[in-house]
């Protein structure tokens, strides 16, 4: 999450540098697509308008290749979305940041019997760290780029964070490159060239630590429903069980399976209606009605 809202912001703020790196096009009347597509649920990274050229620049910044569904049929799903809703070119773009063996990061394109759909690939630790370096929004990027001395692409990209001139513009820069070298170095490198004291006072990095928390909070209330269900459930099994056992005596173990796979509404349903058991058969009969 952080890394895709680290790439989020960079694509939002500074839609120029990734359409003249990706395109090479110097198009300035660019409008940013929202991220929801028609018929949800799907998302995309960053979808870039390119009005002028009547284009449309879809960035997918993946950290792994592992994805469900699997990248290239999201890609397909994507393009058939965008172009239906925009009906336009459309040009995508899948940027791998962390270095793999994988061959998944090879895969350009979705082939099935009557459909191939192609899109272009760019492993990010291949490519020239130069042109990168040119565009404040692309320095982030530049850590992760082809090196024969990642020591000292960092620290050339660290002196380039340093020589930009708006106070704002290099303190939001400086995080967003301390986030994503985060990916290939060790947080002590990453210190000695880049000022720590950037991320407690930057506008992004609170962004993403309030998005991380509450998407924390609502994962912990998510999972603490989840929790108190259960719990409530086994108490409820409980229960039932002591009723039946002093209804029926001991239940057999097949039963009490059975039993144990019950919801808490089931479970409560069963407890009214047990004390008109007279048997196992009569259990063995109810539980078979709700399975039917």
């Amino acid at each position: 999450m952080t890394y895709d809202n680290t790439l989020k912001y960079l694509v939002e703020q500074y839609p120029e540098d990734f359409i003249r790196y990706l395109l090479a096009s110097d198009a300035t009347d660019i409008q940013i697509l929202k991220t929801e597509l028609n018929q949800e649920p799907i998302r995309a990274d960053s979808v870039t308008f390119l009005q002028t050229a009547n284009q449309i620049l879809h960035l997918e910044f993946q950290t792994l290749p592992a994805s469900t569904p699997p990248l290239p049929l999201r890609m397909l799903d994507y393009w058939v979305r965008l172009y239906r809703q925009y009906n336009c070119d459309i040009e995508q773009v899948v940027i791998f940041l962390k270095p793999t063996t994988s061959e998944a990061v090879f895969v350009n394109e979705f082939t099935t019997r009557n459909t191939t759909h192609r899109y272009r690939v760019i492993r990010i630790w291949e490519q020239d760290p130069e042109p990168l370096m040119l565009s404040p929004g692309l320095l982030p990027l530049a850590t992760l780029a082809r090196t024969d001395s990642p020591q000292s692409l960092l620290q050339q990209v660290a002196v380039q964070v340093s020589m930009i001139e708006e106070a704002a513009t290099k303190q939001s820069i400086s995080v967003c490159t301390q986030l994503l070298a985060g990916l290939v170095f060790e947080p002590e490198l990453i210190r000695q060239f880049l000022r720590r004291e950037d991320m407690r006072e930057s506008a992004i990095y609170q962004e993403i630590l309030q998005e991380g928390l509450q998407e924390g909070r609502e994962q912990g209330i998510e999972q603490g429903i989840e929790q108190g269900i259960e719990q409530g459930r086994q108490s409820e099994l409980r229960l039932v069980m002591r009723l039946l056992t002093r209804r029926l005596g001991s239940i057999n173990s097949q039963l009490q399976f059975r039993l144990q796979e019950l919801s808490l509404a089931q479970l409560e349903n069963l407890g009214e209606v047990l004390l008109d058991f007279a048997s196992e058969a009569d259990l063995m009969n109810w539980l078979n009605t709700i399975e039917s």
